[in-house]
């Protein structure tokens, strides 16, 4: 929830992935039916609120990095969308990235390029993003301390084409490019550095105070979603489109950026991108043809023929992600019990993913045991994990709960056996405690809600209450931060934002921000010493063993509660719409879908 992309998905705007979000129950008007307009179908209940190209917590939608992508390019553009995933030069300001033979600093070469006002984009343009960042870490999502932007530790300024960063150590380049590299954006400095007076300050954001500035007029003007078709502040691009309209509802409308000189030029004038409250909503709409980009659940499979006798295509979307439900570990009632590996296990023992793989999302998911994406074969995934090393038994999982000091009262585990010994409840957990947990989860979507029924059987079996309550997405994040126990927001247990992909990875799947203590997308909060010294270990070691280890240790330590990892999206696309390989970090880029002329 990449928050995702590394978004959670439709859920996240960070560092090394992101989270996955419009507000109406259908839409209104018909098909394009034209080459020079298309309609997308945003994901149910996955709103687009934010057009700044830097994400924070309450923003984590993978949704609005791609509108952002398209207004502002990226540095670097690592993604999928040609098939494979690997850095997509024509969607990027960096021409080459020249790293040193120590591994130690990379000098980036910018194209040339201009802004949308005819001003060049140089380096002092990717400087200013930089001393944001360095200034404002807290309150960016990418942030997980001692990697971006900790570990860089200068930025040089060669010439207005040439600049060089410099790390705090060597790192595994692939990793360094593919995951932090590319969340840099050049911004156009000679607009933006400004503070909430709007008066243009004098390298402003050179100093830590005047870049708080700048951060703040920034982001109270990201703030005003409403004002983003007339605030001069965000028609200074560098992509293909800009924003024609952006509404609090969720539709946005782009139109095709005339003075873009980069190497993505786009080939549809007018691009709708539509919100919908349900998936059901959606279907509705492609059954009335008023969508030529949607989607379809798993559960609506056996409808294909009907959607292909319209002149469709039905087109799975797989993803390059995980899916699971993060536990809050300073919940003020059931922290205690998540800090129990064994409770987590019993949790883990009780979630049948083979089945609700196979029952719940009709095929179109894979089972999830750790922290690396199972959907596609890679070098990255241990035999610990792929092996799954907790398959379900939930009179297994019952027994680890009564060889801990629990026993079943009215159908509930209770805690009878209190204290920190092999055989009792656990440190912390108190006499009389009761294995009940409540997850907030997403709304709006079928085969989230079957999921969640399914898994409140199951875990009813072991002895286990859970219970279910809804919002959308955008509200799920938002409830569910990180947290202490004394604070009133602490109050949440379990979250769950992503039937389309909990958390979609860029290139190289590292846990820095969802696993590592203190991770900017860490939302339970939960720490391990041991757990920390593979994450850094894997992002400085060249050698795949190093991601294998983290793979194993995570797998077993089950920070999270373990799902299958679906298809992002069923895609049911319009004949003659093409061009494109869908993206499997979870973005769209309207820049590449063209229309068979």
């Amino acid at each position: 929830m990449s928050p995702a992309r590394a978004t959670l998905v439709a859920g996240a705007v960070v560092s090394a992935g992101t989270l996955l979000l419009a507000g109406c129950s259908g839409t209104s008007g018909t098909s394009s039916a034209s080459p020079d307009s298309i309609n997308y179908a945003l994901p149910a209940n996955f709103t687009p609120n934010w057009i700044l190209p830097i994400g924070t917590a309450a923003h984590l939608n993978t949704n609005n990095r791609s509108i952002a992508d398209s207004l502002w390019e990226r540095l670097v553009a690592y993604d999928g969308s040609t098939g494979k995933i690997a850095w997509n030069k024509p969607a990027s300001v960096a021409t080459a990235a020249d790293f040193a033979s120590d591994s130690k600093s990379v000098t980036f070469t910018l194209g040339d390029r201009t802004w949308s006002d005819g001003k060049p984009i140089t380096s002092r343009d990717v400087e200013f993003w930089f001393n944001l960042i360095k200034a404002n870490k807290e309150q960016w999502a990418g942030y997980t301390p001692g990697k971006s932007p900790d570990n860089w530790t200068s930025f040089k300024t060669v010439d207005d084409h040439h600049f060089t960063i410099t790390f705090d150590r060597a790192y595994n380049s692939q990793w360094m490019l593919a995951n932090e590299l590319t969340e840099v954006t050049p911004l156009p400095q000679h607009v933006w550095d400004k503070t909430a007076a709007s008066a243009a300050v004098s390298d402003a954001d050179r100093t830590a105070a005047g870049a708080k500035q700048v951060w703040t007029y920034l982001n109270t003007a990201a703030k005003n979603i409403s004002g983003y078709e007339k605030d001069a502040l965000w028609k200074t691009i560098s992509g293909p489109y800009a924003v024609k309209s952006f509404s609090t509802a969720g539709k946005v409308v782009l139109t095709a950026n005339k003075k873009y000189d980069g190497g993505e030029k786009p080939d549809i004038a007018t691009v709708n991108l539509l919100p919908f409250t349900t998936a059901d909503a959606e279907k509705n709409a492609l059954r009335s043809g008023s969508v030529d980009y949607g989607y379809i659940e798993a559960t609506d499979l056996d409808q294909k023929d009907r959607f292909t006798a319209q002149g469709y295509t039905v087109k799975p979307w797989s993803g390059w992600a995980i899916t699971y439900m993060p536990y809050n570990f300073n919940n003020p009632s059931m922290g205690a019990v998540f800090k129990q590996l064994y409770a987590r296990q019993a949790v883990q023992r009780s979630i049948d993913q083979s089945s609700l793989a196979k029952v719940i999302f009709n095929g179109t998911a894979v089972p999830g045991y750790g922290p690396i994406p199972q959907a596609q074969s890679s070098d990255f995934l241990s035999p610990t994990q792929k092996g799954n090393p907790y398959p379900f038994s939930t009179s297994a999982a019952k027994s680890l709960l009564t060889g801990h000091g629990w026993t079943e009262q009215g159908g509930v585990m209770v805690c009878t056996d209190p204290g920190a010994g092999a055989s009792q409840c656990g440190d912390g957990v108190a006499k009389g405690t009761k294995f009940q947990m409540q997850v907030l989860s997403q709304a709006g979507s079928t085969v989230t809600d079957n999921m969640m029924s399914a898994i409140q059987s199951s875990l009813e079996k072991t002895g286990i209450k859970f219970t279910i309550k809804t919002a959308p997405v955008n509200s799920v994040l938002s409830q569910t931060p990180t947290c202490t126990a004394s604070q009133s927001i602490c109050a949440w247990q379990l979250s769950f934002f992503g039937t389309a992909g909990s958390w979609y990875f860029n290139a190289f799947p590292t846990g820095d921000s969802l696993f590592q203590s203190k991770g900017g997308s860490n939302f339970g909060t939960y720490s391990n010493p041991e757990i920390d010294q593979l994450i850094t270990a894997s992002t400085t070691s060249n050698s795949a063993q190093a991601v294998q280890d983290y793979s194993a240790a995570v797998a077993k330590d089950l920070p999270v509660i373990w799902l299958p990892e679906p298809d992002y999206q069923i895609s049911v696309l319009k004949n003659g719409l093409g061009g494109f390989s869908q993206d499997s970090l979870a973005n769209f880029h309207p820049a590449q879908w063209k229309w068979n002329r």
